[in-house]
């Protein structure tokens, strides 16, 4: 069985190409295509939605076709269309609901929504290093920072969540205090290689918590605070206040995800969305996890970011699991806001 996979949900449209074998094995990809819209929201700084569907609608398309062309398939080659259902922006998600829908009708084929945050959850399986079941996840992905205990496809417990700014918005917020270009993340990453990650004492929101909640809000506004302390001297600090509010990001994650694994009595360890492409992360737990001998996974860096592989390959699971029915239905409505913990196992 072949599964197209859509991602609209925000500011980059993904397509992709997962089969199924006869049997127990993963789906393996056979292609996929992505369009970033980084270059289009710099200028202001942010994701502007209505831009950001309007792109939806000029890319989708145009990937689809390259994605059949580089898999060496005709569109009839296709069992099941999947797209992102939500969480995400509504009228992007909308596009690639539209688009999905139109495919399988004129095709005569079954097309099934996709919760977005499933398909970073289950990303890692597209990787080398595929996990097994069971698992704690961290997901730290956009708005969302949350610790799942997975039992397998479907079956997933909510350990804790962000009660306010998630993990990578406060990288980007940060990033945009400190006069970093659009998206900021990576860019604070990147300049924090720099710096001295001592050089400022940054709150850990809810380390000692007891719980395994997150909070990021009150480290935005100390990393604020200090930029405006620094005045005409940040910009010759600003690579050490980078590498100090890196650190402060990464310790309360580190530290949640061993407490996560000590409380589930779990030896896995999967890690999955954009800031887990984050280098100084994968490397302190990779550290943390040999040390107690934790196995932990990541999806490959290319697919860290949302990527319509994970759509696929999450539809693909899903099928194979008994949890949805592929059949020809072509109404279809889109949830930006889904609850991950809230997706019904069948």
């Amino acid at each position: 069985m072949r599964i197209l996979g859509i991602e609209s949900s925000c500011d980059e449209t993904g397509v992709a190409l997962v089969q199924t074998e006869d049997g127990p094995g993963l789906p393996r990809l056979l292609a996929h295509a992505l369009h970033s819209q980084i270059a289009m929201h710099q200028a202001y700084g942010g994701v502007v939605p209505e831009l950001a569907s309007r792109d939806h609608i000029r890319r989708v398309l145009p990937l689809t076709q390259a994605v059949l062309d580089e898999a060496g398939l005709a569109r009839e080659a296709i069992d099941v269309v999947a797209f992102t259902r939500g969480p995400g922006l509504a009228g992007a998600l909308l596009v690639g609901a539209g688009v999905a829908c139109a495919l399988g009708a004129s095709l005569g084929r079954p097309v099934l929504g996709v919760h977005h945050l499933e398909g970073h959850l289950l990303s890692p399986f597209l990787s080398a290093d595929a996990p097994e079941f069971p698992f704690v996840a961290l997901l730290v992905s956009g708005g969302h920072t949350q610790l799942m205990r997975v039992e397998g496809v479907g079956r997933y417990e909510l350990l804790g969540e962000t009660i306010d700014d998630a993990a990578g918005e406060a990288f980007d917020k940060s990033a945009k205090l400190m006069g970093l270009p659009y998206p900021g993340g990576p860019w604070l990453a990147k300049l924090a290689e720099g710096g001295d990650e001592q050089a400022f004492r940054l709150p850990r929101p809810l380390l000692h918590s007891g719980d395994l909640d997150f909070s990021f809000a009150g480290l935005k506004t100390a990393v604020l605070t200090q930029a405006r302390k620094l005045g005409e001297d940040l910009e010759a600090r600003k690579a050490d206040l980078a590498a100090s509010t890196q650190a402060a990001i990464v310790e309360v994650l580190l530290r949640k995800s061993l407490t996560a694994l000590d409380r589930t009595g779990l030896r896995r360890l999967v890690v999955a969305g954009g800031v887990g492409a984050n280098r100084q992360l994968r490397a302190q737990l990779d550290a943390a996890c040999k040390r107690r001998g934790v196995r932990v996974h990541y999806p490959e860096l290319h697919l860290c970011t949302d990527n319509g592989a994970m759509i696929a390959m999450a539809a693909a699971m899903r099928l194979q699991a008994g949890l949805e029915q592929a059949q020809p239905r072509y109404a279809f409505d889109v949830r930006p806001r889904w609850p991950l913990d809230a997706l019904a196992a069948g």
